[in-house]
């Protein structure tokens, strides 16, 4: 009786834990959906966002795993194996992948960054079913064959090719490396040229076995669906290929820790035969955590965010130096970037640096107006709530809260939290921030005497 007693206990236990744990972490009130949550037993974790109101649906699954955690002979692997996941599964060709979306009129498609990855399709609300099929078959059963990397090493060397030859996007590459030198950070997720073609399917199928376990995705959901249908979906997609298979894994959790950047005062100078000098002149900013970043959200719209802010009007307005001139922050698990961005004819690239700095200095050691700062917080909330007017919008806001922060905030209590930054609050970040000696990057033509003036912007 005891020994009989004690295996119904013991099957009883491993039930318990076989079970989902479903939870309503916001409740929708009005134009706001409710935001539920299940994590399935082989720790795979399901956010939803409700909106009866709309007639279409983004579903997306989110991974873990970005260029940060390649070595330096992977460097690019995140982004290949992201390409490789579209060539086929044991029951879908590549063209099968891209018909069946096709022919609902859905969208389907996918990004790497240094701390993620996410695939994802928005459909209507009916053909919601067929985009959970076909993106978990593409998650979970990627063939990976040497063939498919082969011919997708060349449309990845072209990609590469695409952004060298776009230098208002391959500065900011480099302002990564200025910033983090040769660090994961610090290098691009495309890879290098040499590291792609030097990257073979073994490899890649092993990067691939590491990062996509259950416990390293989140799925999430957003528009007109069923919370419990979404996840009865997705558990039956999961199940079908095997990867539920240890009931008892947990989630891993968010990122955390602190790194320091000491990056102080350096340049780098990227010759290249363009119209243009595209410069970004930048410092340390904020982990991505840190409770300061409503603030620096606040300093960074009444910078550079919008045609009244202080550099839009300074150089663009005022002077003409530039057509294309803002600031942009970049938080990381455990550090962020602040940096100012423009591009300008070679000949006004001291004077465009010279404007930006003083600005920069000016703004530490003063602060900002009380009216700039009540016009960026205004700014920076409208901003927040037209950003998230489409399901994919939704979707992009609940997975990544659930991957990088293991929580989820309501649009009001973002709206809450930017509304009680104070200009104390600003001033305070400003000087932090702003204060701090800044380094900087330019790609463009600049002849030897330009080039060699450079150092007296970060001075």
């Amino acid at each position: 009786m005891t020994s009989r007693s004690s295996k119904v206990t013991a099957r009883s236990s491993s039930e318990a834990r076989a079970v989902a744990r479903t939870q309503t972490l916001i409740k929708g009130t009005a134009g706001i959906g409710t935001v539920r949550k299940t994590t399935l037993p082989g720790g795979l974790r399901i956010v939803t966002e409700t909106l009866p109101s709309v007639r279409s649906a983004t579903f997306g699954i989110w991974a873990h795993v970005g260029s940060r955690d390649e070595t330096p002979s992977l460097n690019g692997a995140t982004h290949y194996l992201e390409h490789l996941l579209f060539k086929g599964t044991q029951t879908r060709s590549a063209l099968d992948i891209s018909a069946a979306l096709d022919a609902v009129g859905g969208e389907m498609n996918a990004f790497t960054a240094k701390e993620y990855t996410c695939y994802y399709a928005r459909v209507l609300d009916a053909d919601l079913p067929l985009a959970i099929d076909v993106v978990c078959d593409m998650l979970t059963g990627s063939l990976i064959l040497e063939e498919d990397v082969n011919v997708e090493r060349g449309a990845i060397l072209e990609e590469i090719a695409m952004t060298e030859d776009d230098p208002s996007d391959c500065v900011h590459d480099l302002f990564a490396h200025t910033m983090f030198g040769d660090n994961p950070l610090g290098r691009p997720v495309l890879g290098t040229v040499d590291t792609v073609n030097a990257l073979t399917a073994d490899r890649i199928r092993r990067f691939y076995r590491k990062h996509y376990d259950p416990t390293h995705l989140v799925v999430a959901c957003a528009g007109n669906i069923d919370h419990n249908k979404v996840v009865r979906l997705v558990r039956a997609a999961f199940e079908k290929s095997g990867t539920l298979k240890d009931a008892a894994a947990q989630p891993i959790a968010p990122r955390d820790g602190r790194r320091a950047i000491r990056t102080a005062g350096k340049v780098e100078l990227l010759g290249r035969k363009t119209e243009q000098a595209h410069v970004v002149l930048g410092m340390p900013g904020l982990a991505r955590t840190d409770d300061r970043r409503w603030a620096l959200g606040v300093l960074n719209t009444a910078l550079g965010g919008g045609m009244s802010s202080r550099l839009f009007q300074e150089v663009r307005e005022k002077r003409g130096l530039a057509y294309s001139v803002y600031s942009y922050t970049s938080g990381f698990a455990d550090c962020g970037l602040f940096g100012v961005y423009a591009g300008c004819r070679p000949s006004q690239v001291h004077d465009v640096l010279k404007i930006c700095r003083d600005e920069l200095d000016h703004i530490a050691e003063h602060g900002l107006s009380d009216d700039e700062i009540d016009r960026a917080i205004g700014q920076l909330r409208g901003s927040t709530v037209l950003g998230l007017e489409d399901t994919g919008a939704l979707m992009n806001r609940i997975g990544k809260s659930e991957l990088c922060w293991g929580e989820q905030m309501s649009v009001d209590d973002m709206l809450a939290r930017i509304a009680a930054v104070t200009p104390d609050d600003v001033r305070a970040v400003a000087r932090d921030i702003l204060g701090q000696r800044p380094s900087l990057s330019v790609i463009g033509p600049l002849k030897d005497k330009q080039a060699s003036r450079l150092h007296d912007a970060v001075a």
